[in-house]
């Protein structure tokens, strides 16, 4: 009875941001997340594609941090 999946949120992130493959996999990289484009097109595609996959939590959250990372910036060392 469905909410949004993982791959609904990712793909409004995308449209929202206006993120291309390479903004994504740069993003990703923020937080030492390595993914391929072939990764992210099988994340976009339509759910009954034969190559379409599904995104798990761990690939939106890394992405969601790396967008954070992204936007705002990295966070400041801690003051001890």
């Amino acid at each position: 009875m469905g909410g949004l999946s993982n791959n609904d949120v990712f793909k409004k992130l995308r449209v929202a941001h206006k993120l291309r493959d390479t903004d994504i996999i740069e993003i990703c990289a923020l937080v030492d997340f390595k993914v391929s484009k072939g990764e992210l097109g099988a994340l976009f595609r339509a759910e009954d594609h034969p190559k379409y996959m599904e995104c798990g939590d761990q690939i939106l959250r890394n992405f969601l941090n790396g967008l954070i990372i992204h936007l705002r910036g990295p966070m400041p060392p801690k003051k001890k």
